[in-house]
């Protein structure tokens, strides 16, 4: 039969389809490529057949890649072949170059870039369908399939790359971060920021979210036993640290809960106090802080003791002080104890020496180091390699910070002024 004899409306409508086809062709690789990885094993997991022949098909990419190539170069070959008989048929051989040109952009247009962008923004919606026709065809095409995968992966192989490689889907902590951050509205924001947080967890540790020794309350069992007394009947802590003496010689805690009964006639003798003190649990210095919350969890303990590598007491850390890492801060802790950051109306903000870094760079979204000290204090007297006086400002990663008030060799207060973007001498004095 003569390709002449072809009604010349069939021939179009045959161009019509076969552009239809290669444009499925080219938005299915760009569809089963751009689908999440996590999803897809999600829906998979949860059976969804779509999701599950997807999950198959990408699993081998080869034949995959192969297939699609194929059938996309033989349909744009048939679309060459048979747009070259319209034209000659139409216009003769003077219409062929104006052809090839229209040929060149309408396969651009609908057989790459339209399909290829349709299938980049709703990748499940093209995907999914798709997946069912190309595991159908594909058992069709097989032999040519497989043909053709055994050249290009013997030639991969020689090149020292697997054509088939294990698919790697862990995920390191920053690109779980950026997952997580990339959510959107579809996880609340303040759920996000646990997450995150918890994320953060495995970075930090005990020393950085502890209570400094100089900051540790605790009851002396040496000083006037009336003063103790009242210390215990007036303390906003349900634990109490209990020394002898000093803070090198602790004898452990107790929950008041368990003492406040003893009392008797507004009386508590000293020896039944003694007799309820549970030992002090002790932890090196350098924990994690995803390690240490298994730890309490397996000792059944909620406060702890932080000791270096010689056994000094450097601070006390209690489950609370873990979970405001994730949740931020809890309103019941004592006014006495936190250490607020007021924003002033300058945007300067004033704060308490003794505020741990990693705090300040969460409170006002800023990057101090957090590699050495642990408290801004300790950060400032690290940088200038001497004890600060009041009035004096120092430089830090641009930030000037004026030193406003010091107590027994360390800040008590100071002020964080908004950064400069100019050189600065690194203090001056008012």
């Amino acid at each position: 039969m003569n390709p002449t004899d072809i009604p010349l409306w069939l021939q179009f409508t045959v161009l019509v389809i076969l552009f239809m086809l290669s444009g499925f062709f080219s938005s299915s690789e760009t569809a089963l490529m751009s689908l999440n990885r996590y999803k897809l094993r999600h829906l998979a997991e949860s059976g969804h057949m779509g999701a599950r022949l997807a999950q198959k098909l990408l699993d081998k990419p080869d034949q995959l890649i192969g297939f699609i190539l194929l059938g996309n170069n033989f349909t744009n070959i048939l679309i060459t072949q048979l747009a070259t008989l319209i034209s000659l048929e139409l216009f003769g051989s003077a219409g062929l170059a104006l052809m090839t040109g229209l040929l060149t952009l309408f396969l651009l247009i609908f057989a790459e870039v339209m399909p290829k962008t349709l299938a980049a923004l709703h990748p499940e919606r093209i995907a999914f369908p798709a997946a069912h026709i190309i595991n159908t065809t594909l058992k069709l095409a097989w032999p040519l399939v497989w043909l053709v995968n055994l050249i290009s992966n013997t030639l991969l192989k020689l090149l020292k790359a697997d054509p088939n490689p294990t698919a790697n889907t862990s995920l390191n902590r920053e690109e779980l971060r950026s997952i997580m951050n990339s959510a959107g509205k579809s996880i609340p924001r303040a759920h996000l920021d646990m997450l995150i947080s918890v994320l953060d967890l495995e970075s930090a540790t005990v020393e950085d979210v502890m209570i400094p020794r100089p900051q540790i309350v605790g009851v002396d069992v040496s000083d006037d036993w009336a003063d103790a007394e009242q210390q215990i009947l007036h303390s906003q802590f349900t634990r109490l640290l209990v020394y002898d003496g000093s803070l090198d010689n602790i004898l452990g805690f107790l929950h008041l809960r368990k003492i406040l009964p003893l009392f008797q006639e507004g009386h508590l003798e000293k020896t039944r106090l003694l007799q309820t003190i549970r030992p002090a649990y002790f932890v090196p210095e350098g924990t994690p802080l995803t390690q240490q919350l298994i730890n309490f969890r397996e000792a059944s303990r909620r406060i702890a003791i932080i000791v270096d590598e010689y056994g000094e007491i450097l601070g006390l850390l209690t489950m609370e002080d873990i979970l405001e890492e994730i949740v931020g801060k809890f309103s019941t802790v004592p006014a006495t104890h936190t250490h607020a950051i007021q924003r002033m109306e300058d945007g300067s903000y004033w704060l308490d020496g003794a505020t741990p870094i990693r705090e300040i760079n969460r409170e006002l979204d800023i990057q101090l180091p957090v590699e050495g000290p642990k408290t801004i204090n300790g950060l400032i007297m690290e940088h200038l390699g001497s004890i600060p006086v009041p009035s004096m400002t120092v430089l830090i990663n641009g930030y000037p910070m004026e030193i406003r008030k010091t107590r027994k060799n360390a800040i008590k207060t100071l002020i964080i002024h908004p950064p400069i973007n100019r050189p600065m001498l690194r203090e001056s004095h008012e």
